[in-house]
């Protein structure tokens, strides 16, 4: 029986696993309906943790079977979005293959007829150092400071926009529109740039699939090229974490930041459509989706990180409503 645990405005929260939800009388209602999928699921990590975790064959078959289940709920033209970490051979200073090898079992199964939109990568460079034993203790690797964000469809052109999840323009690029001129004709690379290719103004440039998580601050001294995108990192002072410092509530290990589950919502969705996300833990994807006037739904099977979501929905600024069933 599937447990809807809590409802707001535009979504609900289910305690169940989402193997069970997706073929179960109450998620079959939302196939075919879903336009963004988008999620974390839980790394082919050494050391187990406490909200779940497999192993070696036993995650890679896990992980690839859930293709099939995804597809069934997306639009025709819907995305599936996944963020997935890295993984190290247990006691060995060697990255293991594992999680690309899943991701590949996950895109190559038959039944779920899903294609590869798209790779992005999401580098913190604020990230603790990991694995520790390598980085800090022996030293002999650097800081494993980036995760792989895998963007999946149905169809060869899935919704989205890239209009509207532009970067601000350069101080360079300001300039440029400003004076309407620029150096125009062959490049050393043979392309050829048109006397009018870049005077007009988009309102921003184009996203780079590069996207940095770290506060914004102008005055900081660039650590990456100059063409990666930073989205704001606010981690310290959101409600969410104030409220469960206040309550001494240890929150979820492995939360989603807000910013890239928001770009993508933004991206891939237009208000009013559906966001899923099967593995929603703390309800990152729940509240952005609210924020953002779409309707969403989640599963999770541990029933502490269902009772901290709720949390989210506290927020002032957030106008919604939220019923515990």
């Amino acid at each position: 029986m599937t447990n809807l645990f809590y409802e707001t405005s535009l979504g609900k929260y289910y305690l169940d696993r989402v193997e069970d939800f997706i073929n179960s009388e109450e998620g079959r209602k939302f196939h075919g309906r879903v336009q963004l999928l988008i999620t974390s699921p839980p790394f082919p990590l050494n050391k187990k943790k406490k909200y779940g975790n497999l192993k070696g064959e036993e995650y890679r078959e896990w992980f690839s079977n859930l293709s099939e289940a995804f597809s069934k709920l997306l639009t025709d033209d819907g995305s599936i979005v996944i963020e997935m970490g890295n993984s190290w051979e247990a006691e060995r200073p060697i990255y293991s293959t594992l999680h690309l090898e899943s991701l590949l079992g996950f895109l190559k199964n038959e039944k779920a007829n899903l294609n590869l939109c798209q790779e992005f990568i999401c580098y913190n460079p604020s990230r603790l150092p990991s694995p520790a034993q390598w980085v800090t203790v022996n030293r002999i690797r650097t800081i494993d400071s980036y995760t792989h964000v895998w963007w999946m469809s149905k169809s060869d052109t899935p919704k989205a926009d890239n209009g509207k999840v532009l970067r601000p323009y350069s101080a360079s690029m300001k300039r440029l529109l400003e004076k309407q001129e620029y150096n125009s004709g062959k490049r050393p690379s043979e392309h050829n740039i048109g006397e009018k290719s870049f005077l007009k103004n988009n309102g921003g440039s184009i996203m780079p699939n590069v996207l940095e998580i770290e506060q914004i601050d102008e005055t900081r001294e660039r650590r990456v090229p100059e063409n990666v995108f930073s989205i704001s990192n606010t981690k310290s002072s959101d409600f969410f974490l104030k409220t469960c410092r206040e309550r001494g509530i240890t929150p979820h290990p492995a939360r989603m930041p807000l910013e890239l589950v928001q770009f993508f919502v933004e991206f891939l969705t237009d208000k009013g459509d559906l966001v899923f996300d099967p593995f929603a833990g703390s309800n990152t994807t729940g509240f952005i989706a609210e924020k953002l006037e779409r309707e969403w739904i989640a599963t999770e099977a541990i029933e502490e990180y269902g009772n901290q979501s709720m949390i989210r929905f506290e927020d002032p600024k957030l106008e919604t409503t939220l019923s515990k069933l």
